[in-house]
């Protein structure tokens, strides 16, 4: 059994513990790389059980910016974080998720979901503006054009959209 495999045993059999125990031992694995690590991650972040300190700390670490998430592992933590998001539970939680589909704008269906919480008025001015700023960061692409014209009507995004749509030299 390799470290990995511990780990995960230990997070499994320490799962009565709490939140502290299951956080040192998912810190335990940040210098494990690979799917497989990837794929446990997307496990954890998916159990609507797990605490939402945990989930967070999950949702956090799939950001790749921390440089271990593999091409062909893109489009299932996408779908993955894409979930939270669309889940109404935690807040911060999905705040959080939206965040982390700034790293997964390439990722097909991540735009329309960011553009879907961005223009849901019965959402968060915080959450909206996080998944403004998500999509924003994909660039001006047609897609993003597209929604950002979108946003530019919007009473809340509007002076943003605009902004934006000025830097990408659009208006």
């Amino acid at each position: 059994m390799d470290r990995f495999e511990r780990l995960v045993a230990l997070y499994r059999t320490r799962a009565a513990a709490g939140t502290p125990v299951k956080l040192d031992v998912l810190m335990d694995m940040e210098p494990i790389r690979g799917s497989h690590v990837v794929a446990f991650l997307i496990e954890v972040l998916r159990d609507g059980h797990e605490s939402d300190e945990v989930r967070m700390y999950v949702v956090k670490r799939l950001r790749t910016r921390n440089g271990f998430i593999l091409k062909g592992d893109r489009p299932l933590v996408a779908a993955a974080v894409g979930e939270v998001l669309a889940d109404e539970s935690n807040e911060q939680l999905r705040l959080e998720a939206a965040l982390t589909l700034g790293d997964f704008t390439d990722v097909d269906g991540v735009l329309s979901r960011l553009a879907l919480v961005s223009l849901a008025r019965d959402e968060s001015i915080d959450l909206r503006y996080a998944a403004f700023t998500s999509l924003e960061r994909a660039g001006p692409t047609p897609d993003s054009i597209r929604h950002m014209q979108q946003f530019a009507r919007d009473e809340a995004l509007g002076d943003a959209a605009r902004n934006v749509l000025a830097a990408w030299h659009l208006i």
